[in-house]
């Protein structure tokens, strides 16, 4: 009997051991298998980037040699492989070329659809100082009604300052809960330009539906003025804009004010197809690739009116505003009346990645019709008009708006002296 119970003991001692030896293998084969699954997402990143960036320099750097820094890293998560990512991306020194996570990018995704949560806040890095400024607050937003403004700066969320935090981080601190709170600490320039007033704006986060277009047909004298203010190029834009322009031009419309103070831009696309309906014929923007090869794109003669326009532009207008502004502008279709614009001439291209991210790459720079590049420098109305103090909402393309009113002249012809155009 004890020889037989023995035997038992090492038979059972046998099978712990093969059990742990099997669990061991399984475990490491395991861990084997999720660190290369890691490197592939990491890869299949350096690879997007790799053949589509806009930069063949990479931001004056071997390319290879950026991700051989990666490479032997092992990664225990994803959000170890999401952070070695960011790291490779800041290289570039591109704020617009970011990874996105899965919730971060389906937002983006509800925001070009037409509907988001939040404050309501289009954001950018204003450079040379890097500082998070304000592009534009969405129209009836949170940030709106809280008084938020084109080109005031961030300095502080929550009290935690932005300096340091990328584009992607500000937006998640912003981010929360419908009803909760977020204090922003922010500056606003003053009338010299070059000083802040700083204050503190508490803003309650909420639904946002972006509505693309508010319109209004305005009887002005002996003449019916069709006003469209359009918030942002999202999906529903171009639909509603034509619809806009077919019913306004019914009810006897002879001429438009084309209101893009404060629209951040958004879709290309929709940009483009904008455009066109205003443009009888000619270039409406070139995009520029990485190899210099230019593609323009054309208007293909289908524009709804050739009535008088005229374009209103501040430093909220951006991207797609000012594809649009510009080829107005520089084939003769419209005189822009108002402010420089915010001067972003990059185009993104969106990538879903295998985990439900996503991954934004600056892919091409756009020129106007007339060759400019805006990047940084905007685009300068041909009648300057400033707003000595901020109007509401209420007042836009009203007579309680200066920049409307002075649209009004240049349509009767009133404005002799223009600015000239860079």
């Amino acid at each position: 009997m004890v020889k037989q119970r023995r035997i038992w003991s090492w038979l059972v001692i046998g099978l712990v051991t093969i059990a742990l030896q099997f669990f061991w293998i399984g475990g490491a084969n395991a861990a084997v298998t999720d660190y290369l699954q890691e490197q592939k997402f990491l890869t299949n990143v350096w690879q997007i980037v790799n053949r589509s960036y806009v930069d063949a320099d990479f931001n004056h750097q071997n390319w290879y040699k950026v991700r051989r820094q990666f490479i032997n890293r092992k990664f225990n998560s994803r959000e170890d492989t999401y952070g070695a990512i960011r790291e490779m991306l800041a290289t570039l020194d591109d704020p617009f070329t970011r990874l996105l996570e899965p919730d971060k990018f389906r937002s983006m995704q509800t925001s070009t659809s037409g509907e988001l949560t939040g404050v309501g806040l289009q954001i950018a890095v204003d450079e040379p100082d890097n500082r998070v400024t304000v592009i534009a607050p969405i129209e009836g937003s949170p940030a709106d009604a809280a008084g938020v403004r084109s080109r005031d700066r961030i300095v502080g969320i929550d009290n935690i300052p932005t300096k340091g935090l990328t584009l992607d981080e500000c937006a998640t601190r912003m981010r929360g809960a419908i009803g909760s709170a977020v204090k922003l600490s922010l500056e606003r320039p003053i009338a010299d330009g070059k000083s802040f007033e700083k204050l503190d704006v508490l803003i309650k986060r909420d639904r946002i539906a972006v509505t693309p277009i508010i319109a209004k047909l305005n009887q002005e004298e002996n003449h019916k003025v069709g006003y469209i203010r359009l918030n942002q190029f999202n999906g529903n834009a171009a639909t509603d804009m034509e619809k806009t322009l077919k019913q306004f031009k019914s009810q006897g419309a002879d001429r438009y004010v084309l209101d893009l103070r404060g629209n951040p831009g958004g879709l290309f696309d929709a940009g483009l197809q904008i455009a066109r309906m205003w443009i009888p014929e000619g270039t409406v923007v070139y995009t520029v690739d990485r190899h210099g090869v230019q593609e323009s794109f054309e208007a293909k003669g289908a524009a709804i009116t050739t009535d008088p326009l005229v374009v209103l532009t501040d430093g909220g207008s951006a991207s797609a505003s000012e594809i649009l502004a510009g080829a107005l502008q520089e084939n003769d279709r419209a005189q822009l009346v108002g402010t420089t614009t915010f001067g972003k001439g990059l185009i993104q291209s969106l990538y879903e990645l295998e985990d439900g991210a996503g991954l934004a790459v600056t892919i091409a720079k756009y020129e106007t019709p007339k060759h400019h590049n805006i990047h940084k420098r905007g685009i300068i109305p041909d009648v300057e008009v400033s707003l000595t103090e901020p109007i509401s909402r209420k007042q836009l393309g009203t007579q309680e708006d200066p920049q409307y009113v002075a649209a009004l002249s240049v349509l009767d012809g009133k404005y002799k002296t223009m600015v000239a155009k860079s």
